[in-house]
Formats: C-alpha cells, structure tokens, sequence
C-alpha cells in the first residue's frame, strides 16, 4: 500500500498515570475500542461512535506519545455496526504490509468485512460473508497473518440446526489473498457442543503462523470456553478445553489472547471473575491458570505481553445491561510475579470495553 497514514499532532493522549501502564481514552469520546499492534510495533485502533444500535465505525494510529492520527471513517452507520451488548462490535487485525482489516456484525444474517484501500486513505465497500449460515448473535471475529491470510469466523445456526444453542456452530471464510476474495463458509466446530449463543468470539495469528479463536461453547453442562487452533491456515483445526463453568445461561462473555515464551495465554470470563490460563503452543497443553486479584463483577479482559516478558491483565469492573463501569489492571514480571499493587480508575462508557497494547520500550497502554 502506499500513502498510509501519517501521524499528525492532533491530541496528546496519555494520562497522568506514572509508571509503566499508560491510560488513553478512545478518540472523539468513542467506545469499543480495539487495538493491535502490527509487525512494526505500530498502534491501530478502531472505535464506534454514534447511537448504540447503529452507529460509525473509525479507524486511526497512535504514535509513541500518544497522538492520534485524523481518523478515517471505517463504516457508516447504514452498514450495521451497533454497541448493544458490548460485544457484539467491530473487531481489528492487521496482517501483511500492515494492512487493517475490520469486521463486524450488522446482523442475523450478516457479517460485515473491509480493509484499508491500496492507497491507504480510505476503507473499501463493506462485503457480507454469510453465503448459508446465518443466525448471528454474540459477533464475530477475525485475524490476518503476515502471508496475505485473512480469517473471518462467526458463530450462528446451520440450516438444519432444531436443537438451539447445543446446535450452533463456528464458521470461517478465508481469504489467501489479503481480503481481496474469501471463501465461502465452512463449519470448524463438530457436533459434540454448541456455542453460547451471546457470548463473543476472539481471533489471534502468532508470530509462526498458527491460527486460534477462543469461544464459549454450550451444552447441558453448561458453558465451557474452547480454544481452536490451526497450524494449515484454517484448513483443519484442533479444540481444547480452556475452562469450566457450570451455568445454564448466556453469560456475554468476552475474551483475549497474546503469546509469550512459547506459551498462549489466553484471558476469559468465568464465574464473575477474570481467568488466566498459559497454554503451550506445541501442544495447547495447559500449564497454568491464574485469576484476577480482588473481589467484585469483572468483564471484558485483555491480556498483552512485552518484549521483557513482562504481562498486562486489564479488565472492567461492575459493568452491566446499559451501565458504564471503571477498569482495573494488574502488572506481572518475567517471572509472572505481581508487580505492585492493583491499578483502578474510572470512567468506562455504557455500552464499552477495553482494548490495550505494550509500547515498543515495554510499556503498556490501556484504551477505554
């Protein structure tokens, strides 16, 4: 691509906050926030701005001093995107060249995708994905790796499916050559459990290429989360267990990943509370699990790691149906040890999240 983004200086971001974790609020006062950082060690963001129910989509870059570049409109409110639920927004990926790809739900029967043009200033003609299997519900997600694949998965309801949640399923489009064309649907989840029909769904390529989503799925013991994994490019996948929970209900669920030292760690939601779990990569062997330090309604983790091995766990608290909340987050050493005390502040948005990525000097930034 050429003519991508410049930075201009347009807003100095960072909080007050001293230390190794930096606070940011989305630009324009925007919710759902979603970073990633790209092979260059370069911010992306997108956000939603507008009414809750069908609002903008934005797209920008943060520079080390936290100044964003002029926003560029990612979809418009016509095309779908809605913050109702929390998790049932826009997801980002960067993959080659450091090209943004954005996907979203704009429906029951929809699942939205666009990236960045090849000149780099604005985002193409949003396309559906779904050609059979619809049934939306928690959203979507994706991951693009530094090969020109792009991944697009959503859960829903095949056609024949008469058994409800137990007979959802995840589906994934593929695309081999930077979003350009994708493939039609297929299923990547058996018929042993479903998926939580509410909950959300997150993508993730590591630095060798393999693929991941974590999902929750349902059956009539209640709401496990699963990770699938692919080392042939979505071709076929492999799934294991990440944690238990007993419930019969849709909890709206959100969750994140990040690897580190051969490990994935993956950060969900489980029993009110924020879990940790390290898996091996090699093997998804899972070697440890960890929770969130405190007591209270935690939602919406986010889990980042940097070059000194150090991790970042952030996560919201006493969020609800239509109710903002405040976000905490908890520094870990190389040797995953607390580092300090546990950080709080207020300030999350109705309808919000939040995202966080670690700077190239090891620092970490906190978006809500």
């Amino acid at each position: 691509m050429s003519g991508f983004l410049s930075i201009v200086p347009i807003l100095v971001a960072w909080s007050g906050f001293a230390g190794p974790v930096k606070l940011v609020r989305a630009p324009e006062a925007g919710i759902q926030p979603q970073a990633v950082v790209d092979s260059e060690g370069r911010a992306h963001l997108i956000y939603f701005k507008g009414e809750a129910k069908a609002g903008e989509l934005f797209y920008t870059r943060i520079d080390d001093s936290g100044v964003f570049a002029p926003a560029i409109q990612a979809a418009a409110a016509s095309q779908g995107p809605m913050a109702v639920g929390n998790i049932r927004g826009a997801q980002l990926a960067v993959g080659k060249g450091g090209r943004p790809h954005v996907a979203w739900m704009g429906g029951g029967k929809i699942m939205y995708y666009t990236r960045l043009d090849d000149k780099g200033t604005a985002f193409e003609p949003p396309r559906n994905l779904v050609t059979w299997a619809g049934g939306l519900d928690g959203g979507g997600t994706l991951a693009a790796d530094r090969r020109g694949n792009v991944f697009v998965a959503w859960h829903g309801s095949p056609p024949e499916n008469k058994s409800g949640e137990i007979g959802r399923a995840v589906f994934l489009a593929r695309s081999t050559d930077d979003g350009k064309t994708f493939s039609k649907e297929e299923r990547v989840t058996g018929s042993e459990k479903g998926v939580c029909g509410c909950c959300g769904m997150r993508g993730y390529t590591d630095a060798k290429g393999g693929l991941f989503f974590l999902y929750r799925a349902a059956d009539e013991t209640g709401r496990d989360m699963m990770l699938l994994e692919s080392t042939d490019a979505g071709k076929t996948f492999r799934s294991t267990t990440v944690s238990r929970w007993a419930i019969n209900q849709c909890p709206m669920s959100s969750s994140t990943m990040t690897e580190l030292d051969g490990a994935l760690i993956a950060a969900t939601e489980q029993k009110g509370q924020i879990t940790v779990a390290r898996l091996a990569t090699d093997s998804l062997a899972l070697k440890e699990t960890a929770t969130a330090p405190g007591m209270g309604k935690r939602k919406h983790p986010v889990i980042l790691a940097n070059a000194k091995g150090e991790t970042l766990l952030a996560w919201t608290e006493n969020m609800g149906w239509a109710k903002g909340g405040s976000l905490a987050w908890q520094l870990y050493d190389s040797q995953n040890k607390p580092v300090g005390d546990k950080g709080s502040a207020p300030g999350v948005p109705v309808w919000s999240l939040i995202t966080g990525f670690a700077k190239p000097n090891g620092d970490f930034v906190i978006v809500y």
